[in-house]
């Protein structure tokens, strides 16, 4: 039990502590899980339902704030209207993950995690085609992920609303998966 404790304060510390994402997996790994009753203070979903949501919504923050500088600082015409279509579809998709772990008492990040914050920052450093270019590869990258964890969630997630949320958002993601891919193939 003190070696648990110890990995646990361990895996706590470090430059973890300003990163939102690794603070709200956090947390609900310290929510009780053993009645799963939100009225008790429990999370009323298993551990992995909530690290899905904590991606998904650190993932779509992500998706959200690189979009809007995008928006204002694209040059390509396609890119500036991509980034305009992500930050509606993904604000959208966020309030309703928002809401939802509310109900299951999911403590989701605050802010964009610490990687993610890394890779915005050198996107931002970049102007002109180099900036659409980073932008449109980083977003193929990310989508190509969310699709994955998205997949995975609606045959893996055992909480039947963190499921049907997972079911309804992917095929938007797809949309968007092929929408950046082919900006990507014409640039």
């Amino acid at each position: 039990m003190l070696a648990a404790a110890a990995l646990a304060f361990q895996s706590c510390g470090g430059s973890s502590s300003n990163d939102s994402k690794a603070n709200a997996d956090s947390a609900n790994h310290t929510k009780d899980t053993s009645t799963n009753a939100v009225e008790t203070g429990g999370i009323a979903v298993v551990g992995d339902d909530a690290e899905f949501a904590v991606a998904a919504a650190n993932g779509g923050m992500a998706e959200v704030e690189l979009s809007k500088l995008a928006a204002t600082k694209a040059t390509n015409a396609k890119v500036k209207e991509f980034a305009t279509m992500m930050t509606k579809d993904h604000m959208t998709a966020n309030e309703e993950l928002m809401a939802l772990a509310k109900t299951k008492n999911i403590t989701l990040p605050t802010t964009v995690g610490a990687d993610e914050q890394k890779t915005m920052g050198d996107i931002q450093a970049k102007s002109g085609t180099e900036f659409d270019k980073a932008y449109v590869d980083q977003m193929v990258s990310d989508h190509k992920k969310t699709v994955d964890l998205f997949e995975k969630a609606t045959t893996d997630a055992k909480d039947a609303d963190i499921k049907s949320f997972a079911i309804k958002t992917l095929p938007t993601l797809k949309n968007h998966l092929a929408a950046i891919e082919a900006i990507q193939k014409g640039m």
